[in-house]
């Protein structure tokens, strides 16, 4: 099978089984009262979300993987496909863990927040090592077209980025659509980017079976990619304003991973700054918010904090507050293809 024609089938299955357990999928979310628990200091309008299904990241969760595997090529995928998905996995079980107890006890607060910062330190660093012996310590700069080797530096800035990127996209998850229409993007542009990564290692060493290892291993990743794209695809069709489900922070988490495995395999690390810049702005506001509060004596900088919610308070609709992120990422994205070219 072409590897163009593996990449479409996998975007296409990935939300056509989405969307065919859907159906089913939110009901029984409901039957079984996972609902959505709403932050007492959260903005007054989402009172009225209280009690729609979460935990609905399932859905896309298993149609990612499912579809990643099945178009993945079988002597690459132990090592491109099955590990990204694991990443995903990984992290959309704490995800998971935070939102059964959220639940469970119907309460806003799930795992307490030193529970949370272990299980993402012990899974940051097993990914950092995963990395580092069998993707290795450079990083590509694709404007430069230079690399840059940082030796055993690159574990303790991969636990860093992995821990950022996890949590900054779950802090993204506030409006309806707006996560899973943001990495619907991104994943589409990064998928873009492995197809041409892998081209490249073909054209550039037909030779050397290695390089020919590594092109096979990077359309798998645009496999992948495409997978997470299309399951989002089917996920905001019950997702997108009002919302039928949330993902919780089992879908967010997981998505985190999953973003963590496109960026490290592609090895351009910061490349994540430009493309994932809404996803970016979600965690700096938070921290230049709090920053404000504890040293500027309880004056803040935004209305409310990550910044879609400041928007959301200055009167904005939840429908234009995620389109523009949509907008700001694709133009972003198209920049940082123009990079490649």
């Amino acid at each position: 099978m072409q590897d163009y024609m593996r990449v479409i089938l996998a975007f296409i299955a990935s939300a056509a089984v989405v969307m065919l357990i859907a159906p089913f999928f939110i009901p029984m979310l409901r039957r079984l009262k996972y609902g959505q628990v709403e932050r007492e200091e959260g903005p007054h309008a989402h009172s009225a979300k209280e009690g729609t299904p979460s935990m609905g990241g399932l859905m896309f969760i298993i149609a990612i993987i499912i579809a990643s595997l099945a178009f993945a090529k079988y002597n690459i995928a132990l090592w491109y496909s099955v590990p990204a998905v694991v990443m995903m996995v990984g992290f959309g079980l704490v995800g998971f863990l935070d939102d059964f107890i959220k639940a469970r006890h119907k309460r806003n607060l799930g795992l307490r927040a030193y529970q949370k910062i272990i299980a993402q330190f012990v899974l940051s660093a097993a990914v950092a090592v995963f990395a580092y012996k069998y993707i290795g310590s450079e990083i590509w700069f694709a404007s430069a077209n230079a690399k840059v080797d940082i030796g055993w530096w690159y574990i303790p800035l991969v636990m860093f980025m992995v821990i950022a990127i996890v949590n900054s996209t779950n802090l993204t998850d506030g409006l309806d659509g707006l996560a899973s229409g943001v990495t619907l993007i991104y994943s589409v542009a990064m998928g873009v980017i492995f197809l041409y990564l892998g081209r490249a290692f073909t054209q550039s060493f037909a030779s050397e079976p290695l390089f020919i290892a590594e092109a096979d291993g990077m359309t798998d990743m645009a496999v992948f990619a495409f997978a997470v794209a299309g399951g989002l695809l089917g996920f905001l069709s019950k997702n997108s304003y009002p919302a039928k489900v949330f993902m919780g922070d089992t879908g967010s988490m997981a998505l985190g991973g999953a973003i963590c495995a496109m960026v490290l395999y592609s090895r351009h690390l910061f490349l994540f700054l430009l493309m994932g810049c809404c996803i970016v702005a979600s965690a700096v506001s938070v921290v230049l918010q709090v920053g404000s509060f504890k040293l500027r004596h309880g004056k803040r900088i935004f209305k409310m904090a990550p910044l879609h919610h400041h928007f959301e308070l200055k009167g904005h609709p939840e429908t234009k507050i995620v389109m523009g992120y949509m907008i700001v990422t694709a133009i972003a994205c198209l920049v940082a293809l123009m990079l490649f070219m």
